[in-house]
């Protein structure tokens, strides 16, 4: 059917020509994007318009009420699901047969399932509720003719926009707040793995308000692609719409891969990136939207207290310099009026390093000139180019917001092009909260608190920037990212040695935090092969700071005070093997007393002790030195040399709904005068109660000792509970995976597991661990957000490594006990 066609059926009064032209229109494909939004504003148009004629029984033509538009359908701007936003505006002179009208309207739309956001109201009832409520404002600012008196709704329009533009200095600050509110609320949109499209920071709202800044006169948004985010945003909602059936904003995880089939995408994560973009540009325009009327309306609050004491005439802003070619104006950085970028090809690295210090804002329109006339830097560039990308990285929270500007600009992929590939990259991992560009930059804010601590603090902060550089390429990141560091680092002019360097940071980046909370650091292999990795003390040094700002980086998930101290503890043993202080069999780590105290008891008892309190330990930095951090609880249980302890343990803290955040086993020899040949195993564990109070420690050494005699049943207990509390469906978790760590240690054999945490889990493995009639000389426990990664390190009965083929058995089993429901 033609367009005309589709009119000619819509303009019916009654509602079934309408729904079968607007079923055609959005089922057949044929047109898309913008215009089908359009061709389905105008068809709805019609179809209005019918009904307000049919409704008012007297022609086109009649005077004194009108049907208008406004908000998003205002600006002829309907997705598939999007409501009607409706004023019926009159002249107040016939209320009656107004509101008759209103029904003969509102009814129809009803009756297809429409939603509707719907008013009566005359011009001054209008106008009177646009300046109470903004959100009105901002809807009526859109307001646009369907049928009846043209008049009525050009009188509308004209002293809505005069009435927006007197009142723009009091009602912008107020719009602004309202967005920074519903930022604080929904998040950014740009680095949500889930985002709202609409209401998100960088979304929909956010470029619908720019369009209310610039109807003020006051500013004017940067219009180079805005459009085309904004269109990228209603495009995929529309897909989202069509996909789903349903009015929905938000791009939840589970719709994704169809919205992208939708849209003839690849797949998701092509997706993300196209709205990260798209939010983007629409974020960095806010921005400096919003920096443009604060100065604006700064200026006329100063400016006639400033003509008053100097009698009149215009004020030339004042310039102060700050580098060569660079000046500070109104606030903002600009470049001097003799600068030539074209002839300095070190000034846009020296304006944003210069911006940066300042913590000041780099100027759109010298951005702009910067990347439309700068001349590439020379490879490899000179020193001074080199000092002033350190210097940008160096800065802390002001850089983020400098480096947003040169990438708005195509500035930052021009001078590192393997940017491109981690550009708006999402990160599918609920510990990471960044996107893989900011999750760099963030890694170098984090770092830049840290380079009084290394000698090369220059190497560290390009090696945050770089470590993740990876993740644009197939196969491992930090791998990949190692070529790829070498290869800019030579570019960017480091010699041949700090180079090498750079690629071993990101080769290993990830070898400490590994290392420390998933190997026996009193095992000599352990020290041995970081050391081996790592090579001298300066690589050391560099690699425990850029862990911890990497850590850091990533969200609150992936770093505290337990895993600063393993990994602090692993540097210094790898320290001292480099300085040749370290013997190659250390002596293990010596029990506090209060250890061993209770490991003498429960030798003497016979049977489990423990002790369970809060611990705080300070975490001194220069920011906060010696302030507390929790660490949750601790439990410690000493109990005598037996099989089965884990399991039991595990299986008594599930029961008792008790988190295990951090655990630990191994065996500690009993000092000569307490027993020749006795052995306890020691247990040091973090638990967090998962609702409610801790239980008593009396209780949680009653159940244990019912536990280990066989007495108590575990395993019945934990599937009554989960009988009685079905678990919520929720994404679909990866499968467990578990693996031999190679040559990880000369007297165990190290199994590695990474699945989603579960109550019971660490009881499931631990039964599966005697099952296999294995014995568990170690472990390692972390938990990281939903994810648990634990290390068990287990010997036959005679302790020794398992032989490899056994190994690979113990594994697999232990695999598939997970894997089962």
């Amino acid at each position: 059917m033609t367009g005309t066609d589709e009119r000619t059926s819509a303009e019916s009064p009654g509602p079934g020509g309408y729904a079968a032209a607007r079923l055609r229109l959005l089922t057949e494909g044929a047109r898309t994007g913008p215009p089908r939004r359009a061709a389905l504003a105008e068809l709805t148009d019609d179809w209005l318009a019918g009904l307000f004629t049919a409704g008012a029984g007297r022609p086109r033509g009649i005077s004194g009420i009108s049907l208008v538009a406004v908000g998003g359908y205002g600006r002829g701007e309907l997705s598939p699901r999007s409501d009607l936003d409706l004023l019926l505006l009159h002249d107040g002179s016939d209320p009656t047969a107004v509101a008759a009208l209103a029904d003969r309207l509102w009814y129809p739309v009803w009756d297809l399932g429409l939603d509707l956001d719907h008013s009566v109201r005359t011009l001054a009832e209008a106008r009177r509720t646009a300046g109470e409520d903004l959100k009105v404002q901002l809807g009526l600012l859109d307001a646009r003719h369907l049928a009846g008196d043209l008049g009525l709704t050009a009188g509308l329009r004209t002293a809505v926009l005069a009435d927006w533009r007197n009142q723009a200095p009091k009602r912008l600050p107020e719009l602004k707040e309202l967005c920074d509110e519903r930022a604080e609320r929904q998040g950014e949109l740009r680095f949500l793995l889930e985002p709202d499209l609409k209401e998100a920071r960088g979304g929909l709202r956010d470029a619908t308000a720019l369009r209310a800044v610039a109807a003020s006169w006051l500013a004017d948004a940067p219009r180079e692609g805005l459009a085309e985010a904004r269109r990228t945003l209603l495009d995929v909602r529309d897909a989202l719409h069509l996909s789903t059936g349903r009015a929905t904003d938000r791009l939840a995880l589970q719709e994704q891969d169809q919205v992208a089939a939708e849209l003839g995408l690849l797949d998701a994560d092509v997706l993300l990136r196209q709205v990260y973009e798209a939010a983007g540009v629409i974020s960095y325009a806010a921005d400096v939207t919003w920096r443009e009327v604060g100065r604006v309306l700064r200026s006329r609050a100063v400016r006639p207290r400033l003509r008053a004491m100097l009698g009149g005439g215009k004020q030339v802003a004042e310039r102060s310099p700050l580098a060569e070619g660079v000046v500070e104006q109104d606030g903002e950085v600009v470049l001097a009026r003799a600068a030539r970028p074209e002839r300095d090809p070190v000034l846009p690295l020296r304006a944003a390093a210069a911006a940066a210090q300042a913590g000041l804002p780099l100027s759109p329109y010298a951005v702009r000139r910067l990347a439309a006339t700068a001349r590439p830097l020379p490879t490899p560039w000179p020193a001074e180019a080199r000092e002033e990308l350190v210097t940008l990285l160096g800065s802390g929270r002001p850089t983020v917001e400098v480096w947003e500007a040169l990438e708005a600009e195509g500035l930052i992929s021009r001078l590192l092009p393997d940017w491109e590939r981690v550009r708006c990259r999402p990160q599918r991992n609920a510990v990471h909260i960044w996107t893989v560009d900011r999750h760099l930059i963030e890694t170098a804010v984090r770092a830049a608190a840290l380079t009084r601590h290394v000698h090369r603090p220059d190497l560290l902060l390009v090696g945050a920037l770089l470590h993740d550089i990876g993740k644009g390429w197939p196969g491992d990141h930090s791998v990949a990212g190692e070529i790829i560091a070498k290869d800019v680092a030579t570019r960017i002019g480091f010699d041949a040695e700090d180079a090498a360097v750079l690629a071993t940071l990101v080769r290993h980046h990830l070898l400490l935090i590994d290392t420390a909370t998933r190997r026996d650091l009193d095992d000599p292999a352990t020290v041995r092969s970081v050391a081996d990795a790592v090579g001298t003390q300066g690589t050391l040094e560099l690699l425990h700071a850029l862990t911890e700002a990497d850590a850091l980086a990533t969200g609150p998930a992936a770093w505290s005070s337990w895993r600063g101290s393993l990994v602090a503890d692993l540097v210094r043993r790898v320290g001292a093997l480099l300085a040749g202080d370290l013997p190659d069999e250390p002596a293990p780590t010596a029990p506090t007393a209060e250890q061993e105290r209770l490991a003498i008891e429960a030798f003497r008892t016979g049977g489990p002790v423990l002790a369970l309190r809060a611990r705080s330990e300070p975490v001194p930095t220069e920011e906060t030195p010696g302030a507390p951090e929790p660490l949750g609880v601790e439990l410690l249980i000493a109990v005598p040399d037996q099989s089965a302890v884990l399991p039991a343990v595990a299986g008594v803290l599930a029961v008792h709904r008790l988190t295990v955040r951090t655990a630990e086993l191994r065996t500690l020899r009993l000092p000569q005068d307490v027993h020749g040949d006795g052995s306890v195993l020691l247990l040091d564990w973090r638990v967090a109660a998962e609702y409610g109070s801790l239980p008593e420690a009396a209780r949680l050494r009653a159940d244990l000792v019912r536990a280990l005699d066989g007495s108590l049943d575990i395993g019945g207990r934990l599937a009554e509970r989960d009988a009685a509390y079905p678990r919520r469906r929720g994404l679909l978790a990866p499968p467990p995976r578990v693996t031999v760590a190679p040559a990880a240690s000369h007297h165990a054999t190290v199994i590695e597991v990474r699945a989603q945490d579960a109550p019971g889990l660490l009881h499931r493995i631990g039964m599966a661990l005697e099952k296999a009639g294995v014995r568990v000389r170690s472990m390692h426990v972390s938990t990281l957000g939903a994810n648990a990664v634990d290390a068990f390190y287990v010997t036959t009965g005679a302790g020794e490594p398992l032989p490899e083929q056994d190994a690979g058995s113990v594994a697999r089993a232990l695999e598939e006990t997970l894997r089962a429901p």
